[in-house]
């Protein structure tokens, strides 16, 4: 028996497209429609330690969609106190490269990806922003023109969340749809618990998405992992579902993290779902886990509470330059 809500399911059939590889794409008639628009497009890579993987996909950018078709005008990477040659090797392959602490600088920084995504706001002039993951892997040529295509051709979606199929890899053992263990165990449930309209989100973690700066300047950015589900719970409020569309981009590939780290980040993403859904009891902001140390349980605790920043159309000096 099906029973995916109606308002699910039907966002789910209206909202979904496919953009599986170029051959799915009309790079030409997007292009078109960004000129009738008067759109300007900017790409952010938030990026720490990722030196080996940032310059190929600035690169693949710049070629594909900044030289070739000239969807994208802006192509930024906001480096995140990496320790690596991150800045360097993006800044070779052509991308302007800016340090989340060089950005609104006098409001200090905060430690993770979403206070980068937040900052990129306030390095970036499009009127479109278009968000990669920095790890990915393969050929993801056709990510950023996927993403663009509802924006450019449908005035009424404000956000577009990426979607796709994520091979894990363990021990040399290849499970082709294994990746997203966070979503599946800890994101998913609880969405599908608290905003069962949201039951069609396929990737709601994903890291590849792009929205309307009109949209994405109104909604706080949390600071941490939570980031990815506190906007789309957000931008749903601030929209209604209609808003929101996805597109099936394929196949994603990337680092797979060990489940230490994934306990942190399925830590910090019920912190935010349990903030947005004004839960009597504040979450406590630790995570305890236990090792094994040969003779017995060792108990292990990680700060799970998130920070996060307030909508940038609230910043003064973010205000001051729109004004300017």
């Amino acid at each position: 028996m099906d029973t995916v809500r109606p308002d699910a399911r039907a966002w789910f059939e209206e909202r979904t497209t496919a953009a599986t590889s170029l051959a799915d794409l009309d790079p030409a008639g997007l292009l078109r429609a960004k000129r009738r628009g008067g759109h300007r497009v900017s790409v952010v890579l938030p990026a720490r330690n990722e030196e080996t993987t940032v310059g190929r996909l600035v690169a693949d950018v710049r070629e594909h969609w900044m030289r070739a078709v000239p969807l994208v005008d802006e192509l930024v990477v906001v480096d995140s106190d990496s320790t690596d040659g991150t800045a360097a090797a993006a800044r070779a392959a052509g991308a302007d490269v800016v340090a989340t602490t060089d950005v609104l600088p006098e409001h200090g920084t905060r430690p993770g990806k979403g206070e980068a995504l937040w900052k990129s706001l306030a390095a970036t002039t499009g009127d479109l922003v278009v968000f990669l993951d920095a790890d990915l892997l393969g050929d993801v040529t056709h990510y950023v023109p996927g993403l663009l295509a509802p924006l450019l051709t449908d005035p009424q979606v404000r956000y577009v969340k990426g979607c796709y199929t994520r091979p894990l890899e363990v021990e040399g053992t290849v499970v082709p749809a294994g990746g997203g263990r966070v979503t599946e165990l800890t994101a998913r449930p609880l969405l599908n618990a608290l905003w069962p309209e949201l039951a069609g989100v396929v990737q709601p973690l994903g890291g590849e998405y792009a929205g309307r700066r009109s949209a994405l300047e109104q909604v706080p950015f949390v600071s941490a992992y939570g980031v990815e589900v506190g906007l789309l719970v957000d931008l749903l409020r601030l929209g209604g579902l209609s808003s929101l569309a996805q597109v099936d981009l394929g196949v994603r590939r990337h680092t797979s993290q060990p489940i230490e780290a994934l306990g942190e980040m399925a830590g910090q993403v019920v912190a935010t779902v349990l903030a947005r859904a004004a839960c009597t009891r504040q979450p406590s902001g630790l995570l305890t886990r236990f090792r094994h140390d040969g003779s017995g349980f060792m108990p292990h605790s990680s700060p799970v509470a998130v920070d996060e920043r307030p909508p940038m159309i609230t910043v003064p000096e973010y205000r001051a330059r729109l004004a300017g």
